[in-house]
């Protein structure tokens, strides 16, 4: 049986409360091992300027 294998095994026997705290974690720390692209980060960069200068769009949502 491989690790995958025997970590599922494991995970049917969490709570749901639990699943949810592993499923966070996860998500965490999937986020953490992105690598930031200069690419990216010059986008970020530009968002942030276009902010400051006021060049945004506000989108409205429907009413309901």
């Amino acid at each position: 049986m491989s690790k995958v294998e025997q970590m599922e095994t494991e995970l049917r026997k969490l709570s749901p409360n639990e699943l949810q705290q592993l499923r966070d974690w996860l998500e965490d720390y999937l986020e953490d091992q992105l690598e930031v692209t200069e690419e990216f980060a010059a986008s970020i960069e530009r968002g942030k300027r276009d902010i400051t200068e006021g060049n945004v769009r506000v989108r409205e949502s429907d009413p309901v």
